[in-house]
C-alpha cells in the first residue's frame, strides 16, 4: 500500500487543475469533464498524482489539509510567478510570517515557503500539513498505511517517503475539530498485489479510523475511510495486473 493521489475538490476542475498544473510542472495525466490529474514525480523518491475532482459548489468549510511549496532562496520569484498564474495574496490571519501565504484561482490556501533545511529534497511541494486531533497518535496511523517513517521536520510531527525525498506529510494541531463537512482536500492510498482489502480495513479500525459507507454512493471500487481525526481517506483496489 502506498501514497498515490492528493485530491482536491473543485467548481471548475479544468481551470483549477491547469493551475496546479502549470504551478507543480506536472505532467497531464487526465483532462476530462469533471476531472482533471497532473503528474508530479520526484527524482529518487515518490510520484504522487493531484487529481481535481467536480463539485457542485465551493466548500466553506476550514480546510484541514493544504500545500507548502518550495521557495527557499527563490521564494519571491516562485511566489511572481504563482501570481503570474492567478494566485492571489491571502490573509487568513497568519499575521508576520516568512512564508507567503497565497489563494489558488478558487481561493484555496496555500504557502510558498522560506528556507528550511527539511525542505532541501522535497521537490516542489515542500509538505502536505494535515490538521489532527492528537499528532502523535495519527502519525502512528498514517506512517502504518504509507510506510512513511518519523523525521525531524518543520511540523510538530513530520513523516516523509522512506527515499528521504519527495514532500513531508506533517501532522499539525487542529485550531477546531473537524466538523461534519468533507474535507475540500484529501489522500488516496493504493492498494499493492496480494494486500488484503478486509485485513487493511480492520488495520485502520485497530488503528482508530473508521470506514464510511453510504448506500447511495453505489458500488465504487475504492473504500472510503477517516482518519482518527476525522480526515477522508480512500483507498483505492490494487492495478490491474
Amino acid at each position: 500500500m502506498f501514497l498515490e493521489n492528493v485530491v482536491v475538490d473543485a467548481v471548475d476542475p479544468q481551470r483549477l487543475g491547469h493551475f496546479w498544473e502549470a504551478a507543480l510542472g506536472g505532467e497531464n495525466l487526465t483532462d476530462e469533464p469533471g476531472i482533471v490529474e497532473t503528474r508530479v514525480a520526484v527524482d529518487g523518491g515518490p510520484t504522487l498524482d493531484f487529481c481535481f475532482q467536480q463539485v457542485p459548489e465551493a466548500p466553506a468549510e476550514p480546510q484541514r489539509l493544504h500545500l507548502d511549496l518550495y521557495g527557499d532562496a527563490q521564494q519571491a520569484a516562485v511566489v511572481e510567478r504563482l501570481r503570474g498564474l492567478g494566485a492571489r495574496p491571502l490573509d487568513i490571519g497568519q499575521g508576520d510570517v516568512p512564508w507567503v501565504v497565497l489563494g489558488d484561482v478558487e481561493g484555496n490556501p496555500f504557502c510558498v515557503m522560506e528556507s528550511r533545511a527539511a525542505y532541501v529534497d522535497t521537490g516542489p511541494v515542500a509538505a502536505l500539513p494535515l490538521d489532527s486531533a492528537d499528532p502523535e497518535r495519527d502519525a502512528g496511523f498514517w506512517s502504518w498505511l504509507t510506510g512513511w517513517t518519523r523525521v525531524e521536520g518543520a511540523g510538530p510531527v513530520t513523516l516523509c517517503h522512506p527515499s528521504r525525498r519527495g514532500p513531508l506529510l506533517e501532522l499539525c494541531p487542529e485550531p477546531q475539530a473537524k466538523g461534519p463537512a468533507k474535507n475540500r482536500m484529501h489522500l488516496d492510498l493504493r492498494l499493492e498485489p496480494g494486500d488484503d482489502p478486509d485485513a487493511v480495513a480492520r488495520g485502520i479500525a485497530d488503528r482508530g479510523g473508521r470506514e464510511v459507507f453510504h448506500p447511495e454512493w453505489g458500488d465504487l471500487p475504492w473504500r472510503f475511510y477517516l482518519d482518527p481525526s476525522g480526515n477522508e481517506l480512500c483507498v483505492l483496489p490494487a492495478p490491474q495486473e
